[in-house]
């Protein structure tokens, strides 16, 4: 019998599949898995990845890569270079750019942007608006569309819908699952002048409290069973809200952000200033600690960094002109591998929260799982190495990480994009590959 011959073969590692850590080899052929358990006489390229731990490759659902827009922050290409240093292999990019991606023309502008700009696979989001409302259901159907999403609370202009009719409008148009800012704007501004420019940055946290939170949950899931549609709350961030959203498994889904898991309050205000400074806030102990436990017992759905670049200079104003948005691309799956070391949370939860669950809930196709006939994507990290974040290795054109100087045990050492190395050992190779994901 012949010998079966693959593009690339990955010899020695410890894989995760969907049903658990084997000790196997992988056959690849034009960019899909071929097979697992190659013959040791198979032809082909092999990639010697011996003591090192092969995930599929780990997506980030959540990124603001300001593009179109800011380029002095970030660009697609900038953002998606930190992805592949970050061992990302598919990011999905929100929709508050300049101009927003909510309508078919910014729609097919941002899927022309893609090729030979990206390093890494790219969805997008579709903004809600009170004008594009009707054309929504068509809009969501439209190649390369993770979700429609909805700003709550906390955004400007057109995308922004705060009102009870106007979300609810949002959830008859269309079928998708819509994700959600979930924070009650009417809150926001009753309370807004309780506060003076240059109070203690950890305000913040006290203005955007968890009440503010909570409300707003509890209204878009109530609105989301009215309509039978789907939901997908985005960062969050309270222990009420974990709770809450913990009986409605059939109607809403729950984000977590590796921030909420990792930054304490008051602890970080006083450390890091406006590099604290996000929506929704990063909160008390009690709070982190009801996080892991949403992770750990399976309420959790995805996590996401919420990576959104500003300057410096925006950062480094008084509380609260200062910007709110932290990066996070290239630095979430260390500190995750990192909580891994620790004990806080297994490799297999990790696997399954931030690759298996984003394709299963967002309708991701051939990605997320290692198994054949998938994209050979993978994330092949050693789980025993020990860096340090630095704010010089950062990608990002915004040139900072909040996480500067942390220690972590845990990296990603090669990224694979459809079975060409993109990364390996902080170096990113050849030219952008990626490309627009496609969903069921």
């Amino acid at each position: 019998m012949t010998a079966p011959a693959y593009d690339a073969i990955l010899r020695g590692g410890m894989v995760h599949l969907p049903w658990g850590a084997v000790a196997t080899d992988i056959g690849i052929t034009q960019g899909r898995i071929a097979a697992l358990a190659v013959p040791a006489q198979a032809a082909g390229p092999v990639l010697d990845v011996a003591g090192l731990t092969v995930l599929p490759g780990i997506i980030d659902p959540h990124v603001h890569f300001r593009d179109p827009g800011d380029g002095a922050v970030e660009t697609l290409e900038s953002g998606t270079r930190g992805a592949v240093l970050g061992g990302i292999t598919t990011i999905f990019d929100m929709p508050n750019t300049n101009p927003a991606i909510a309508s078919a023309d910014t729609m097919a502008l941002k899927a022309a942007s893609i090729p030979g700009r990206a390093w890494c696979d790219v969805g997008f989001y579709v903004g809600a608006t009170r004008a594009n409302t009707p054309d929504l259901a068509l809009f969501e159907q439209q190649p390369g569309v993770a979700a429609i999403k909805v700003f709550a609370g906390s955004s400007t202009g057109d995308l922004m819908i705060e009102d009870d009719a106007g979300i609810e409008a949002v959830l008859r148009s269309g079928h998708r699952r819509v994700a959600f800012h979930s924070e009650d704007e009417y809150r926001l501004q009753a309370r807004r002048n309780q506060f003076r420019l240059g109070d203690p940055y950890a305000c913040h946290a006290e203005w955007r409290d968890p009440e503010c939170a909570i409300l707003a949950t509890r209204r878009i899931v109530a609105l989301a069973t009215s309509t039978g549609r789907p939901v997908h709350i985005l960062h969050v961030s309270t222990a009420q809200e974990f709770a809450f959203l913990g009986a409605c498994r059939g109607q809403a889904s729950i984000e977590v952000l590796v921030n909420h898991l990792t930054q304490v309050a008051p602890e970080c205000y006083e450390r890091l200033g406006g590099y604290a400074v996000m929506n929704p806030p990063l909160r008390d102990r009690a709070h982190v600690d009801a996080a892991w436990a949403a992770l750990n017992d399976g309420r959790v759905d995805t996590i996401a960094s919420d990576h959104a670049p500003h300057s410096r200079a925006a950062k480094e104003r008084p509380w609260p002109s200062c910007a709110s948005g932290l990066t996070g691309v290239q630095t979430l799956l260390p500190i995750m591998l990192d909580h891994v070391a620790a004990g806080r949370v297994s490799l297999s939860r990790l696997v399954d929260a931030m690759a298996a669950g984003p394709a299963r809930l967002y309708g991701l196709r051939a990605k997320g799982r290692i198994a054949v006939g998938y994209d050979a994507d993978f994330t092949i990290v050693d789980l025993k190495a020990r860096r340090r974040i630095e704010n010089a290795a950062m990608a990002s054109r915004c040139g900072w990480t909040p996480f500067d100087g942390l220690m972590v045990t845990g990296w990603p050492v090669i990224t694979m994009l459809r079975g060409q190395v993109v990364m390996r050992d902080d170096a990113v190779l050849g030219t952008p590959q990626g490309a627009l994901v496609s969903f069921a």
